[in-house]
């Protein structure tokens, strides 16, 4: 079911819209949660830290799909805003064909460097096989995940963010029925948690299909669509490939943090991989907030109905902002007895470590809130340059924090990463919106114009 976001009032389109892929994130994040869960309890904090250390190393990976694919469906959202037929056709196939191409290519790479990639970042030898056991079944499977996350942004792109939630809470609970199983019943480790969570996500790609070929026929495509338009490709490159290398980029300082990590062990390791996982489903609705915007401003602006976006901006800063103080105070008051959840008792190194982490990161929430707002309006906005730059600045933010801070500060200057990264990239994205508004105010007082 698709839905307009160009008619009603923002802050309640917005939040509506939030409200699933709120849920649908913190699905998707579930499944690194289980993971870890399931790892750390049944096999052992050593397992826990072989998967965990790959986490930096997913990031790269995932995170470019994500950008991708986040990226190309923002021209469907503005040829939909638009009413656009033809141009959602064209887009669906620029989108399938750049996603094949762009799967086949991260597969093979993937899969061919992930010892090597585990190897430079000194991943503790006692955790290495059990971190390349997992992460090259994760990478075997990129074809999975792209197309997973090209027809979830196209259905959100179309203003459905319920039924990607729904498709992504199956996969869960289909992945939480199959991982001990695979892991305890059939023993097959720490592969057996990869497996089942590309099971589960293979589940969803094809779940996915089947909604579309039934129930989005404005997704339809015809025979004469499919051929290689240069120019749609271009126009759909323009944006995809810049958000898939900004994420690329953080990803890097992700692992240029992990390197200076796995030098303070595997206990450090672990802690962190815990801590991070209670950190991310902390954070997943402001991105959440972050990623309608994307969709509310693609479609407004492929209307023209510029106003509208800077209305959905400031109702937006409000109720993620607010969300973010929150979440904060949760966090810091309550992070330490999930972490428990994790190792349980015995483990008090893992969980002082983790607390450290927990108080430093969720005292800086409201940053985050204004980044992911920022970025994605702009993203919305098609441009894509900004937000880049935004990247290569937390990329500059993580590499300080792993080649000085870790070593003046051990534990505390990993954790001090992500606070710098947010702050650097808020700074230009802040600038550039704030810039954006006042060409945006001149287009719509030009449209205004028109109709008198």
């Amino acid at each position: 079911m698709t839905k307009s976001m160009t008619e009603g009032e923002p802050a309640k389109l917005i939040f509506l819209f939030t409200l699933p892929l709120l849920a649908g994130n913190i699905f998707q994040q579930l499944f690194a949660f289980v993971d870890t869960l399931i790892v750390g309890r049944c096999l052992g904090v050593e397992a826990l830290a072989a998967v965990g250390c790959t986490g930096s190393l997913m990031f790269l990976m995932l995170g470019f799909i994500i950008g991708l694919t986040s990226g190309l469906s923002i021209r469907t959202g503005q040829h939909f805003g638009a009413r656009d037929e033809d141009g959602i056709r064209q887009s669906v196939v620029a989108c399938t064909l750049l996603s094949l191409i762009a799967g086949v290519v991260l597969t093979v790479v993937g899969v061919m460097s992930c010892r090597w990639l585990l190897i430079l970042l000194e991943t503790p030898p006692e955790i290495l096989e059990g971190a390349h056991d997992f992460i090259s079944i994760i990478f075997g499977a990129n074809l999975v995940f792209i197309f997973l996350n090209m027809q979830t942004n196209i259905i959100r792109a179309l203003g459905d963010s319920k039924t990607p939630t729904l498709i992504m809470a199956y996969g869960l609970m289909l992945n939480i029925i199959l991982e001990p199983v695979a892991i305890i019943v059939l023993d097959w480790g720490i592969p057996g948690a990869a497996i089942a969570t590309v099971f589960s996500q293979f589940v969803g790609c094809v779940a996915t299909f089947v909604h579309i070929y039934r129930k989005l026929p404005v997704l339809h495509t015809k025979p004469d669509d499919w051929h290689w338009n240069g120019k749609v490709i271009r126009e759909h490159l323009k944006i995809g490939l810049p958000m898939a290398v900004q994420t690329s980029i953080i990803a890097i300082g992700a692992c240029l943090l992990q390197f200076s990590l796995n030098g303070l062990g595997s206990t450090a390791v672990a802690a962190f991989s815990a801590s991070q996982k209670v950190d991310t489903l902390a954070f997943m609705p402001m991105m959440s907030f972050g990623l309608a915007m994307a969709a509310y401003t693609a479609q407004n602006y492929g209307a023209r109905k510029f106003s509208r976006i800077e209305e959905g901006v400031k109702k937006c800063i409000y109720m993620s902002g607010g969300f973010s103080l929150v979440a904060g105070a949760a966090i810091i008051f309550l992070g330490t007895d999930i972490m428990y959840l994790f190792v349980g008792d015995g483990q008090e190194d893992v969980i002082r470590y983790g607390r450290e982490y927990l108080i430093v990161n969720a005292a800086c929430y409201w940053i985050l809130s204004l980044l992911f707002i920022y970025r994605y309006t702009l993203q919305g906005l098609g441009k894509s340059m900004v937000p880049t730059i935004a990247g290569i600045m937390e990329l500059i933010m993580r590499t300080v924090a792993a080649l000085f801070l870790v070593d003046k500060l051990g534990y505390l200057g990993a954790c001090l990463a992500s606070p710098l990264a947010w702050l650097g990239a808020c700074v230009p994205l802040g600038v550039s919106y704030y810039r954006t508004r006042g060409d945006l105010r001149r287009r719509a007082e030009m449209e205004k114009e028109s109709f008198v």
